[in-house]
């Protein structure tokens, strides 16, 4: 096990971790196998999403928003964030990444993203598990 350290910036932003993932692996010798990618947090997901550019990552937000808004919800009552805990429920805390001769097994448009729903933070913890076959 490993733990990569981020921080956010924004309320709500998609931090790309493709390349703390990689070194992971790399680190952890992983030939074939599986990395689990979680997020610590009831606030926080990890996403497998477009690297092309940050429209897409921008959209995600947007569409988040949308779906789900601000201010709304019974938890707002307590800390006014309501709306953080029902993003990350809904894209949820964790993703497996195929490790196919020593390389995540993401297509040439995907890349990992840390999604932080409640900043911003001075530092989140993601927590990654290498399985080997």
């Amino acid at each position: 096990m490993t733990i990569i350290k981020t921080q956010s910036t924004r309320r709500e932003e998609l931090i790309d971790i493709t390349e703390q993932v990689k070194q992971v692996v790399n680190k952890n010798k992983i030939n074939n196998g599986i990395v689990s990618v979680y997020a610590q947090g009831a606030t926080a997901a990890i996403m497998i999403q477009e690297n092309w550019d940050e429209s897409v990552q921008t959209d995600v937000v947007n569409l988040l928003r949308k779906i789900i808004p601000r201010g709304v919800w019974l938890h707002d009552q307590q800390d006014g964030n309501g709306d953080s805990h029902l993003k990350a429920g809904l894209v949820g805390p964790s993703e497996a990444i195929p490790v196919i001769n020593g390389k995540l097994g993401l297509s040439t448009w995907q890349n990992i993203f840390f999604c932080e729903f409640d900043g911003p933070r001075t530092e989140k913890k993601i927590i990654c598990t290498c399985i080997a076959q």
